[in-house]
């Protein structure tokens, strides 16, 4: 007879260890979960080789309430998730992001602004004199306007995030099994028996798919399509001869990020879309001359102080880029009532990880949300073609 486990999660890193998390410290849960993941020292993951950060500037509004949540989930993670006595620490720093806007973005700047604060997410509005007041160092000839996180926002150790939940999860009762989920097997709308890589067959009362870029195939296979595609993304790391103080998580309006990191930062930006195509799962390869071409020209019309660096290493990790509306994809999987979709976050999964799994969890406790609606994150948007509108996509 198979095994038989109240919960199957499908990849154990950020995303799939918040699930089994939280679902677990529920008293009210009494089931048995497993977690499958291939690569139990996260080598390839997404949630450790981001830029591992979280913000509330979001235009949509359950973009921002994940990450509300997420920031007090990160604050109060050494309680949270300590072992024994023990209090994980991920080095939380809250720099805030500063975000900036040319005479053409100011509206929507100001727009996005007054919803973040209705929300009550802590975000300061400046003018150009604000800003050269605020960051000296800046290049604002340009510029009419930013916004800056005070607080609740900034960066932080992502794989150590990834091991405190896996750790918490272990000792509340959670198996982890290295293998991947190789298939399901479907008995009108319901997942029946799962197939793993390592040969053997078992079966869930609930199945969750949050495998990253593996998602789409698995999904398909049950007669739905996703339309996420593995993307790849370069952290590249550099210092300055110039000390510079007081640098939040800056998002140039050409789109290029940096921030701190140790006594230099790191930074990146996304390829121009004729030069992004989709990545094989094994590929890895930093392209240095990227940093050259698209990175350190806008760095040095930002920051005169960067007209001087040194490029350090670089990394590079995939994304799961929703093609559709580059949000995520939260819930039932349309026409299955046990297989959930945690997929498609589009380089936010990190940050979102805490309030994804706080979903997840309600919706397989509950049958629906009860403290954090992710309902505008449903993949059955995907049917209607009703996309969900996030201006602030970096």
């Amino acid at each position: 007879m198979n095994e038989v486990f109240d919960v199957v999660v499908a990849g154990g890193a950020a995303i799939g260890s918040s699930v089994a998390y939280q679902l677990a410290a529920d008293p009210g849960f009494k089931g048995r979960i497993l977690v499958l993941e291939p690569d139990p020292g996260y080598e390839r993951a997404a949630s450790a080789r981001s830029a591992a950060s979280i913000r509330q500037q979001f235009s949509a509004p359950v973009n921002v309430k994940l990450s509300l949540y997420g920031i007090e989930f990160l604050r109060d993670l050494g309680a949270r998730l300590s072992v024994d006595g023990e209090r994980p620490d991920i080095g939380l720093r809250e720099g805030g992001y500063l975000f900036m806007a040319t005479s053409s973005g100011e509206a929507v700047l100001r727009e996005n602004h007054a919803l973040q604060i209705s929300l009550g997410a802590d975000i300061a509005f400046f003018d150009r004199a604000g800003l050269a007041a605020k960051f000296p160092w800046l290049a604002t000839d340009d510029l009419v306007a930013g916004t800056w996180g005070r607080t609740g926002e900034g960066w932080f150790d992502g794989y150590g995030l990834v091991q405190a939940l896996r750790r918490k999860a272990r000792t509340l009762g959670v198996e982890y099994r290295k293998a991947a989920l190789a298939g399901i097997d479907m008995k009108g709308d319901r997942a029946t028996a799962l197939r793993l890589s390592d040969g053997t067959a078992i079966s869930a009362g609930h199945v969750v798919l949050a495998a990253g870029t593996g998602t789409r195939e698995i999904v398909r296979a049950i007669g739905f399509d996703i339309p996420v595609h593995a993307k790849k993304r370069f952290v590249f790391t550099f210092e300055c001869r110039t000390r510079i103080d007081g640098v939040p998580l800056t998002i140039d309006p050409s789109g290029v990020y940096f921030r701190p990191e140790g006594e230099g930062f790191i930074g990146g930006t996304v390829p121009p879309e004729d030069k992004d195509p989709d990545v094989a799962p094994d590929d890895f390869e930093v392209d240095y001359d990227f940093f050259d071409e698209y990175v350190w020209p806008a760095l040095a019309a930002r920051v005169p102080a960067f007209e001087a660096i040194k490029r350090g290493r670089a990394w590079a990790g995939h994304y799961d880029m929703n093609m559709f509306d580059a949000n995520a994809l939260i819930g039932f999987v349309p026409g299955t009532a046990n297989v959930l979709l945690a997929n498609g976050f589009s380089g936010h999964g990190l940050q979102q990880s805490p309030g994804v799994g706080r979903g997840l969890a309600e919706l397989i406790r509950h049958g629906k949300y009860t403290t954090l609606d992710l309902g505008d994150l449903s993949p059955a948007r995907l049917l209607t073609g009703a996309k969900m509108l996030e201006k602030n996509v970096v």
